[in-house]
C-alpha cells in the first residue's frame, strides 16, 4: 500500500510541473473527464451528449494552461484565472442554447444538460490547473447527479407534474361541470375556455394542465377524459 501512495504522490508531483508533456496528458484527461460526463447525456439522447461535453472540456482545460503558462512560464503579469472567468461566462451562452421552452406543456426542458456543461468546463479548468483530484471527483458526483439523483427527482416530484390537455365539450351550459371536474378529479390548473377546433357550433373548447397519473399510465388518464359526460373528445399536446 505505501508503495502504491509513494507511486502515486512521484506521479502527481511529475504531473504538477508545467511541460509539454504534462500539458498534452493534462488535455488527454480533460477529454477523458468531459467524456464521461457527456455519456451519460449521450444515453438519453440529449442534443448535448458525449462530443459536446468533451470539447467543452477539452477548451476550458487549454483555456487554463495558457493562463497558467503565460503566468508561470513566460512571466507575464496577467491573473491566470482571468481566462478561466472567461471560459466559465462563455459556456453560459452554450449552455442557453440548449434550454426550449415546451409550450404545450409550460414545461422546461434542458436546464440539467446546461447545468451539466457548465459544470464540465469547471472540470476542465480544473484539470487544466492540475488539481486532478478535485477534478474527477467532481465527474464523479455529476454522474451521481445525472443517475441516481434524477431518479429520486423523478419520484419526488411525480405527482407535481402535469400535462398538458384539450377537450371539446358539447355545448357552453357544461363548461362549469367541467371545471370542477378537472380541477378536482385530474387536479387541472390554468384552465381556458377556447374555440373549438372542430369548428362545429355549440361545441366549446378547454384547454388546462392537468396532473400526471402516479399511478397507472398516460393512455388510462386520456381514457378517461374522453369517457367523461360532455365531453365530445380529448386530446394530449397542442
Amino acid at each position: 500500500m505505501e508503495v502504491v501512495l509513494e507511486f502515486l504522490q512521484e506521479v502527481r508531483a511529475f504531473l504538477s510541473d508545467l511541460n509539454v508533456i504534462t500539458m498534452v496528458i493534462r488535455v488527454l484527461l480533460a477529454a477523458i473527464a468531459g467524456g464521461l460526463v457527456g455519456l451519460e447525456r449521450e444515453f438519453h439522447g440529449r442534443a448535448a451528449g458525449m462530443r459536446t461535453h468533451m470539447l467543452v472540456c477539452l477548451g476550458a482545460a487549454l483555456s487554463a494552461l495558457i493562463g497558467a503558462f503565460l503566468c508561470i512560464e513566460m512571466g507575464l503579469s496577467s491573473d491566470a484565472q482571468r481566462t478561466g472567468a472567461q471560459v466559465m461566462s462563455g459556456v453560459g451562452f452554450l449552455g442557453a442554447g440548449t434550454i426550449l421552452v415546451k409550450k404545450g406543456n409550460s414545461r422546461v426542458s434542458g436546464l440539467t444538460t446546461a447545468a451539466g456543461l457548465w459544470a464540465t468546463a469547471a472540470i476542465g479548468l480544473a484539470v487544466g490547473y492540475g488539481l486532478y483530484e478535485a477534478a474527477f471527483v467532481t465527474v464523479f458526483m455529476v454522474m451521481i447527479a445525472f443517475t441516481v439523483v434524477s431518479k429520486m427527482e423523478f419520484r419526488l416530484t411525480r405527482k407535481r407534474q402535469r400535462m398538458f390537455v384539450y377537450l371539446e365539450i358539447d355545448r357552453v351550459e357544461s363548461v362549469q361541470e367541467m371545471m370542477e371536474t378537472l380541477t378536482q378529479k385530474f387536479g387541472g390548473v390554468e384552465i381556458q375556455v377556447t374555440p373549438p377546433r372542430s369548428g362545429i357550433a355549440p361545441h366549446v373548447g378547454m384547454e388546462a394542465l392537468i396532473r400526471l397519473p402516479s399511478k397507472g399510465t398516460v393512455e388510462g388518464k386520456m381514457k378517461k377524459l374522453n369517457a367523461l359526460e360532455h365531453v365530445i373528445y380529448a386530446l394530449q399536446g397542442i
